[in-house]
C-alpha cells in the first residue's frame, strides 16, 4: 500500500515552524517539530520522484527511496544521499544549492543516480 499523500498545507506548516532556526533567528526547534518537518519533506521528494533507486537518508528522522530505476534489495544500496535535518531543510526550502551543498561537504552523495538537484526545492515558503 503505498503511504498517504503529503498535505501540501501541512508540509508549509511544518516548514514554517522551523525557518526561524533555518535563518539564524532561533534556536534549534524541539525534536517533534524538527521531526515533522524532515519527514513530511522526505515523503514530498518520495512522491515528487517516486521509485527505488536512491535511498536519501537524514538521521535521526528519516530515510526514503526514491527515483526510477534498478531497485536494491540487500544491504547499501548504490546510490545514496545523506545529511543532516538542517541541511536537508535548507535544501528542500532552496535556500541551498545542491551544488554548493556538495562542495561544503554538508551531503554526501554516492551512485549515479545520487544527483537530486532537479528536484529540489520540494516547498517553496
Amino acid at each position: 500500500m503505498p503511504p498517504k499523500p503529503v498535505d501540501p498545507n501541512e508540509l508549509r506548516t511544518a516548514v514554517a515552524a522551523v525557518l526561524p532556526w533555518l535563518s539564524d533567528e532561533a534556536d534549534r526547534p524541539d525534536r517533534p517539530v524538527l521531526a515533522t518537518a524532515v519527514k513530511l519533506s522526505l515523503r514530498t521528494l518520495e512522491q515528487l520522484a517516486p521509485g527505488r533507486s536512491v535511498e536519501v537518508r537524514v538521521p535521526p528522522f528519516a530515510a526514503v527511496q526514491c527515483v526510477a530505476g534498478p531497485r536494491h534489495t540487500r544491504g547499501t544500496p548504490p546510490n545514496v544521499v545523506e545529511t543532516d535535518p538542517r541541511t536537508w531543510l535548507l535544501l528542500a526550502t532552496g535556500r541551498l544549492e545542491w551544488s554548493q551543498a556538495l562542495e561544503d561537504a554538508k551531503v554526501t552523495a554516492s551512485g549515479s543516480r545520487a544527483d537530486l538537484s532537479a528536484l529540489l526545492p520540494v516547498v517553496r515558503i
